[in-house]
Order: C-alpha cells, then structure tokens, then sequence
C-alpha cells in the first residue's frame, strides 16, 4: 500500500490522507524549499477530519490514481488540518474568498514556490458540473498558467498578499472621546432582530448555524432593557418599528432568545437520543445536520443554556444542558483529563448513518410503544430525510411519559451502539478545552450540580499539567498521543491505535521542529495561538468565581500580561492572532470577527476590562474600551458577525457591577449567587487577605456572609441575601 509523509502526523484528518497516492507533504519547509528548487507552484489542501465535503472529494479525487498523478507531477501537495492549523487556515482563507467571493471547507489554493496565493476554491467535483470545473481541469489550467503566464501569476499573489495583510473591515477608527449609550444597544438589537427567522428560530436562512453569541446578546438585552433607572435614556417599552407588536423590545429579545434554543433542542440538529449539537442545519427548519459534533459547538450552546436557564428556568434548557453533558463526557473526553475534538459526519461511509433511523427498526425494538414514540418523534414509513428518519420534536406541546421516553431512549440507543461510529478527531485543543471549561462552570453556575464544577476543575489541571511549555510556547495548540497506523482496520483503511511508552516509534514518528517550539515527545503541538490564550485566561476567571480561589485570577493575570508583551500590535492597541515569535507565515494576522468560534481579540477585551477592575490596572480597562469603541460601526451594522464585541459593549454602555462575597461561611450564599443571572459583573469571594485584589481591601473574612455591590470600587452597604443583593442591582 502507499504511504506518503503524512503517515507521521498525528491529526486524524491528516492521517485519513496518508494513503492517498497523492504525495501529500505535512506544512513546513521540506515542501517549501522543494517547490523553490523544482520551481513548482504548491497546491494547499485545507479541512478537517468531521469535514463531510472534505471526505466526498478525498474519495473521489485524491484517492483516484490518474488524478493523484497530475497533482504529484505538477505541484508539491501539502495537506492542513484547519483545527491543528487555524493560522495557516485563515490567511489562505482570505484569500480564496477575495477570489471566488466564498469560502469553506475543503479549502484548495495555489500558491507561488513563496507561498503566496494565487488561485483557490473550496470542492471541486471530478467531472465537471453544474458550470462548476472539474478538479482535473483546474489542476491542468493551473499548471499551464504557471508555466506560460508567470508574471501575472506573481503579481496576482503580490495583490492577494497584500490585500490579506489589511486588517479585516478596513482601518478600525477609534474615537477615544465618545463612549457607549444604550441608544447604541437599542441599534444592535433592531439589526440583529431584521435577519431573526420568526418561524423557525435563530438568524438567517439556511445553511443555518446556531449563532449562539447573539443569542446571548439578546438575554443581555432583555436584562438591561429591565434597568430603566439605570439607562436614563431608554424605556423598555420602546418599540422596534412602527408595525412592532405591543410587547417591549426587551421581552421580543427573550422570546427569539429562547425561542431560537427551542427549535434548536427540538430539531434534528440535537441528537435526541444521546445528547449534543451537531454543527450546523442545512435546512432552515433545524432538521437536517452535517451530523459532525464538534467540542466548541457544544460548549458554546450549553453557555447559551446556561445563561437562559438562569433567566427563564425552564425545564427544556436544563435537559438539554444534563444531556449534552452527558454526552460530552462519555463519547468526548479522555480519561486523563481533556476532550477531543469533534466526532465525524459519516460512518461506513454514509453521512448521517449512525444516527438516522428506519420506522421498521424501530417497531421492531419498541413494539407496542413505538406508535407513541415515533409520532412524538416525526418519524414515518417514508422518512423525513432522504427516505429515512431524522429524530425530531415537531409539536413540543405533546409529552412522552417521563419513565416511557428514558427507557425508550436506553433501548434504542444499545442498538445504536452496536452500528459502525463514526470516527473521532482525538487530537485536544487548548482554546477548544477552555471554552469546555468556561461551559463547565456556567453549567455549574445555573444548575448547582457539583460535578460540573469538578470537570472544570480536572479539566484545567489537565491543561496545566499538559499543555504548559516555555519559550513561545507558554502553552501548546494541541495535544495528542502519537498514533500507530493499522491499514487492516477500519472503513478507510486505518485504524488509530495509542503508542504507549514506545519512546523510539515517539521520536521516529514526530521529528522535533524547533522553529515552531514542536515538542519531540510527539504529544503537543504547534505554539498557542491569540483566541487559545483569551479562552483561557476566560476559563480562569469563570474558575475563580465558582470556587473562590484566588490563584485562578494571578494565573489569568500572568497569562494576559504574556499576551500583552507577544502578540499585541502596538499602532491599533489590537492583539495578532500569532505570536511574535512565529515567523513562518506570508503575513501576521489580527483578526477581530466573531465566527464559529469568539474572536481572540473580542474575548481578551473583555478578559481586560475584568481584571483592569480586579488588578486596579486602569490602563487595561481604557484599552478593552478603546478596542470595542474602534468597531463601533460594524458592530451596530454587522451585529451576527461581532456578537461578542456586542455583549461587551453593553458591559460599557452600563456600569460594571463590583460584587464582592465575604465572610467565613460564604460557601453557603454562593450557590444561589451563581444560579442568578447577573451579566458583565465582577465578583470575587474574599478568601485571602492580599493587596493584589482592591476591592477585597477592608472587606471581613469572618462572621456571617455578606454582599457588597460596588462601583468604581465605592461599596454599598452590605447585605446578607441574594434577593437583597439583586434588588439593589435593579436600584442602584
């Protein structure tokens, strides 16, 4: 069997590539000198191992010998995990979408021996189709060009370089003089509420992603929209357009909020038996998924869950939060601490076949009962999805019996665990797992079920211990056992097995790559990126607040002012996505949009404008400021792309709540602190007596447990309840 260079990589996707007769190298500069020497311009293939597209053109391109043979005889292939590679990922991203005005996965552009951009797409299709040219084709006119048009091409790479060194959505004007006002909220919310789908939930059409930072826009929204005293400018009452019905703009927020998670949780892109999200619908109703699952998706939405839980108590948000849980942890994480990445969208290599049903395999296994189960559940002789059945909730206002539908599930879901599963992405990301810790805590918050807040816990010593390094690799990206290829197993020819102790296979596998820090124990990977270190620092301030340790917030501390030092960008105040060390890339990316997943820099201002108010580093506090103000304009024009630059804004619109939690029996009042819903708050437990923390300065460590709402570090007195606490947030 052939085997190409990615046999030593440890990513799932790449390993998925390492038979290919394609001469696949792995990004670095054996293929960048190689196509200098040989003068040949570099095809770069972008995706990731739960990529359906990606798997539909490996198949029917790269595995295909006559196409591999083009590739290898007029380019010097190399293939990239986008989640191992995000840096890599978005400047040739950038690129492609200033070509063909689109973008996704499998990502496939050209670029000169320099490794600059010249020509890209995502899939392209073996013959050609729907006006769409074959992959062959294009790899023939792309190596013609080369060879007889070299002087367009290198000017064509020149502009799109250049063009992707700008910062996105132009210069970032800030205007220091003028700050937040709730006017300025009220115009989010009337932008973000033009794109909401009234009949379907969420924003948009279709493909329709869950878009959980508006939806949490919204809960804030609907939160603020109650302090009128507060405002001053803005009534609640106010109405979204003169044809808006009688409700006021803060309650229409809560409803699409919760709305939005309902069909979510309702439709098929929640797995209905065993818990958890897949990525997005490609449907606008919610119905039919890719079916991958991927770690952040799922961490984001129980975030969103959590936090409407808290406002609203419903029992729809508090199952579906027990059960992604659940599902998290036992198909998801590792036993020594972390989670992985992403379960795939296919299985034997059918999307969607370990989690769709035939009505007759159901019968089967329920009898009598499946009538009720398959009317609740929208399942039919004929399907609902390509001839099959697609489990789903389509009148909520029906019930199952709570001891009927458990032992249902528990029946069906042990023939299920009999099918071919699809593959699993084990390879842990450190932004990935911080986002799951910040879920964890919030989780933790809402529900008040202790062991969430001991996976938090486990879960961040697992990164500490794991993935700490030095140099720039404070932290690593990515962690992963080395991996063993067995041809003999599995639907695509590999099965991943562990390496234990085998330090020799270690070494052979993974050749140490000082340029990048790449650790030669072959177990972490690639220096931290920008949004990896925000979501940590993130994760360390959610840690601190459900357990009152103070060693939470020194480490955030530390890790922000090692950002600060390495990744800022002095001119804009903004932060790059790579560290200053890492030298390469074509160009240096700052990156400011919120897509799948938070902007880097729209969580570190918020992480700023925290712990400028816990450190009394007012310098911190002005930069997070001046940050968000330098984006006001897209913010309010653009709300489902900056969504949480806009839930931060109104953390600037507002005065920031100082909550401090004292005295020696405080453990006692936390639970029901936590279950409240109290955005943009600061909150500390005074456990130790320090003169790190200003606002635990001459608060009590003994006697009974008190609150202190402060602002600007002036206290109130205190109180002893949280319904006190909170009625002073609405009067004050």
């Amino acid at each position: 069997m052939f085997t190409n260079r990615l046999i030593k990589e440890s990513s799932p996707y790449l390993l998925q590539h390492a038979h290919n007769p394609v001469d696949w190298y792995p990004w670095g500069d054996e293929a960048i000198k190689k196509a200098k020497e040989e003068d040949k311009p570099i095809l770069v293939s972008i995706g990731y191992s739960a990529c359906h597209w990606c798997h539909v053109m490996e198949k029917e391109s790269f595995e295909d010998p006559a196409t591999a043979a083009i590739m290898n005889r007029n380019f010097i292939n190399i293939k990239i995990d986008r989640e191992e590679r995000p840096d890599l990922d978005q400047i040739y991203m950038d690129a492609v979408q200033a070509i063909a005005g689109n973008g996704g996965w499998p990502l496939n552009v050209f670029l000169t021996p320099e490794a600059k951009p010249f020509y890209g797409g995502t899939y392209f299709p073996p013959v050609n189709l729907h006006n769409r040219a074959s992959w062959k084709s294009i790899l023939e006119s792309i190596s013609t060009a080369f060879r007889e048009k070299r002087k367009e091409i290198e000017k064509q790479a020149e502009n799109l370089t250049h063009h992707i060194a700008k910062p996105g959505f132009g210069d970032l004007m800030k205007d220091k003089s003028e700050g937040f006002l709730p006017e300025f909220g009220q115009e989010i919310f009337k932008n973000l509420m033009h794109t909401a789908d009234q009949r379907n939930g969420g924003f948009g059409a279709a493909p329709k992603f869950p878009q959980t930072f508006s939806i949490r826009f919204l809960l804030q929204y609907y939160y603020y929209a109650g302090l009128q005293k507060n405002s001053g400018h803005y009534s609640p009452d106010a109405q979204l357009t003169s044809t808006s019905n009688s409700l006021s703009t803060g309650k229409m927020a809560l409803d699409h909020a919760c709305f939005s998670l309902d069909k979510m949780i309702q439709g098929g892109i929640y797995d209905q038996l065993g818990g958890g999200f897949a990525r997005y619908s490609t449907d606008s109703e919610w119905l039919a998924p890719h079916f991958e699952k991927m770690l952040y998706d799922n961490a984001l939405l129980i975030t969103a869950m959590s936090e409407a839980f808290q406002i609203t108590s419903k029992p729809i948000y508090r199952k579906a939060i027990i059960e992604t849980m659940d599902f998290l942890q036992r198909e998801m994480h590792n036993k020594e601490g972390g989670f992985y990445s992403a379960l795939d969208a296919d299985s034997e290599g059918i999307e969607g076949e370990f989690y769709i049903w035939q009505k007759k395999d159901i019968d089967e296994v329920l009898g009598e009962d499946s009538g009720s189960f398959c009317a609740f559940f929208d399942v039919t002789e004929t399907g609902n999805w390509e001839g099959k059945n697609i489990l789903r909730i389509k009148d909520p206002e029906k019930a199952l019996p709570e001891d009927k539908e458990a032992e249902w599930k528990e029946k069906l879901m042990k023939i299920r665990e009999d099918r071919v599963r699809p593959s699993l992405d084990d390879k842990i990301l450190s932004g990935w797992n911080a986002l799951m810790i910040t879920a964890s805590c919030k989780a933790y918050a809402a529900l008040g079920i202790e062991k969430y807040k001991s996976l938090a816990i486990s879960t961040m010593e697992f990164l500490d211990s794991r993935m700490k390094g030095s140099d720039i690799c404070y932290f690593y990206h990515s962690h992963k056992e080395v991996v063993e290829m067995d041809p003999g197993k599995g639907e695509t020819g590999y099965q991943i097995e562990r390496i234990k102790g085998n330090q020799e296979k270690i070494n052979a596998a993974r050749p140490n790559d000082q340029n990048l820090g790449i650790n030669n124990q072959g177990k972490n990977r690639i220096p931290a990126f920008l949004d990896d270190y925000a979501y940590l620092t993130e994760a360390y301030i959610q840690l601190q607040e459900i357990t009152g340790d103070t060693n939470y917030l020194l480490r955030a501390k530390a890790l922000t002012e090692w950002v600060i030092e390495h990744f800022s960008e002095e001119d804009s105040g903004y932060f790059y996505y790579t560290h200053a060390g890492q030298d390469n890339l074509i160009v240096r990316k700052r990156e400011v949009y919120d897509g799948a997943q938070p902007s880097g820099n729209a969580v570190m201002a918020a992480n700023l404008l925290y712990l400028g108010t816990v450190f009394g580093r007012d310098e911190w506090k002005l930069r997070a400021a001046e940050n968000c103000g330098g984006l006001k304009e897209v913010i309010k024009r653009y709300p489902g792309s900056f969504g949480v630059w806009a839930t931060l804004s109104n953390a600037l619109t507002y005065q920031l709540s100082e909550i401090v939690l004292a005295g020696s029996d405080w453990n006692s009042k936390l639970t029901g602190f936590l279950a409240k819903a109290i955005p943009n708050r600061v909150f500390q437990i005074k456990s130790v007596t320090t003169q790190d923390f200003p606002l635990l300065g001459n608060k009590p460590e003994s006697g009974p447990a008190q609150f202190f709402l402060c602002r600007n570090y002036a206290c109130q007195h205190p109180v002893k309840e949280v319904a006190e606490l909170i009625n002073l947030l609405k009067n004050s």
